[in-house]
């Protein structure tokens, strides 16, 4: 999109938390994967660095207040980008108000589509295991869990969301990452259920 600047990483990093399945880091991952998927897909690539790199503004917001913190850093976003072309505003906000595992409204540009799938690809994976044990640990969630016992551990995370990841993609590149990530992903959680019951 004509007369989209780029925005500074630096302006972008004090907006994070600490939390290690959500911070900077993350963003920065999100960013080089969407680059990639946007590469592959025809996206503008400057509403898709803007939007990846500003897609978990919110999360501090909402955990701190409750809320919705795609909305949320939707709307800091449209502050933060007051200078820009509107057009480019809208475009951007609407990629982050959309990334969520859960949709409310899917994706309808394709800038959005590639940020929302470089965030799922990033959920999967080696990382995406490395970051469903970050998480739990610092909810104070223990590893597993059988499953009728109440507990949303990492394991459970995985049954009931990261396995389903896969198939909510919407860009074929996204697809074809996830096929290699997906399988290791499954191969590691069937492995530690095989550990933990001592059949490994």
């Amino acid at each position: 999109m004509d007369g989209v600047p780029e925005l500074p990483v630096d302006l972008v990093r004090p907006l994070y938390g600490g939390e290690a399945a959500h911070d900077f880091d993350h963003a920065l991952r999100v960013l080089t994967t969407a680059e990639r998927i946007a590469r592959a897909e025809g996206a503008d690539g400057g509403i898709v660095r803007a939007a990846a790199l500003l897609h978990d503004i919110g999360r501090e917001q909402e955990r701190r207040e409750g809320g919705d913190h795609a909305l949320i850093g939707a709307a800091r976003a449209r502050e933060l980008l007051a200078d820009w072309p509107s057009p480019a505003v809208d475009a951007v906000c609407h990629a982050i108000a959309c990334h969520r595992f859960r949709v409310r409204r899917p994706p309808s540009t394709v800038e959005a589509r590639v940020v929302h799938d470089a965030d799922k690809l990033d959920a999967i994976g080696a990382i995406g295991v490395a970051r469903a044990f970050a998480f739990g640990g610092a909810h104070g969630r223990r590893l597993w869990a059988e499953d009728g016992a109440g507990e949303h551990t990492s394991l459970q995370e995985f049954r009931v969301k990261l396995v389903r990841i896969r198939e909510g993609l919407l860009t074929d590149e996204a697809r074809r990452v996830a096929g290699e990530r997906h399988s290791f992903m499954v191969e590691f959680f069937d492995r530690m259920g095989d550990e933990l019951r001592g059949r490994a």
